[in-house]
């Protein structure tokens, strides 16, 4: 317990500290974001604002579990760094570089267009190629690897197990659709980060969860029989809980108005956070639920798409979704605390049927 809280104090700490410093220097430099001239007219008041505030929660994030880590070796003797952590934060940290030279385009020759969809999907499958290949490699002492080729809810589906080519697919579908989800939601002045911070927040619940009701658990007295065959579920509360941090701390400068925004830089970084705790934790189709709001961002964009490309009509009055509400009226700030609402009721929802699971499984 005291590494997920040292880990999510130490990230808050360099990430409310190190923001500020970004937005001096990129503000020094001239280095702002270019609006869409086809977004909402509001945003054009936005023009110029410092980009790339996710190398700030990039940095917050390794920092947070690189200190809660060397604590655990110290304080426990090998209870720092693992396999799952680090493969997630190897997923997200690819993502980001992905964001960071599509950010890097847009702010320093000051245009709205940076990498092309081409390009930044090579990077996105090539990081997730990557990603699968390597979670279902270091195998521990119990047998076990931070992934599984097992399709899985709160625990894995014995029955559904993926050839390892079709698994493979199956995570590049994954991690592209995550990253794109937590990116189509950084529309909004704190919607993202604030939406992050929650989903985080409700990962160390169930990674603590998983650690205290672990299959290979010593601990005395402990009810095994609704058991988690999880890897590393104390390391993955750590990322989550520096992730969790980093997102508060960035999220003080990024409440509207915003002072700076994450970029793609951030975005997906924090998308792949979320594609690589819900594979290492086994709970992929449980992280539909708790990241609804994004999976709904991810959505209404392809529908739009869809829709356009094949009957010249547009269902929504612009995507992703929360700028459909602001061209209906609604005032950002509403849009906003209106989908944090949601989050936190999706956020609740998972947490009662992975509590309901458990409450069967052990009964």
């Amino acid at each position: 317990m005291t590494q997920i809280m040292i880990a999510g104090v130490v990230a808050f700490v360099v990430s409310i500290f190190l923001t500020p410093l970004l937005i001096i220097y990129f503000r020094r430099h001239g280095y702002g974001q270019e609006i869409r001239l086809e977004g909402p007219q509001s945003h054009m008041s936005k023009r110029g604002t410092p980009n790339m505030g996710g190398l700030a929660i990039l940095a917050a994030v390794w920092l947070g579990y690189i200190v809660a880590g060397i604590v655990g070796q110290v304080t426990v003797g090998g209870g720092g760094f693992t396999a799952s952590g680090l493969l997630i934060l190897g997923l997200a940290t690819a993502l980001a570089v992905v964001g960071m030279i599509d950010d890097g385009l847009k702010v320093f020759k000051r245009q709205n267009k940076g990498l092309g969809i081409l390009s930044k999907t090579i990077g996105q499958v090539l990081a997730a190629l990557a990603f699968g290949i390597l979670v279902l490699q270091f195998r521990n002492s119990d047998g076990l690897t931070p992934g599984s080729q097992s399709l899985s809810y709160v625990r894995d589906f014995v029955a559904v197990s993926f050839p390892f080519v079709v698994f493979l697919v199956f995570i590049v579908i994954l991690v592209y659709g995550w990253s794109n989800a937590v990116n189509f939601t950084d529309g909004l002045d704190g919607l993202a980060a604030g939406s992050m911070a929650m989903v985080m927040g409700t990962y160390v619940v169930f990674s603590f969860w998983q650690f205290r009701y672990s299959c290979f658990s010593p601990a005395e007295g402990v009810n095994l029989s609704g058991c988690y065959q999880v890897r590393d579920p104390l390391d993955i509360a750590v990322v989550c809980s520096a992730a969790l941090g980093a997102c508060l701390g960035f999220l003080w400068w990024n409440a509207a108005p915003a002072k700076i925004f994450m970029g793609d830089t951030g975005s997906m970084f924090l998308g792949g956070i979320v594609a690589g705790v819900s594979v290492v934790s086994r709970t992929e189709l449980l992280m539909v639920v708790v990241g609804a709001v994004f999976v709904i961002e991810f959505v209404s964009v392809l529908i739009q798409v869809i829709s356009f490309r094949t009957t010249g009509r547009r269902p929504f009055r612009m995507t992703p979704i929360h700028h459909h509400f602001e061209n209906g009226g609604w005032k950002e700030t509403t849009v906003t605390i209106r989908f944090w609402l949601l989050v936190a009721i999706s956020c609740g929802l998972a947490i009662a049927l992975f509590y309901g699971d458990w409450l069967a499984a052990s009964a």
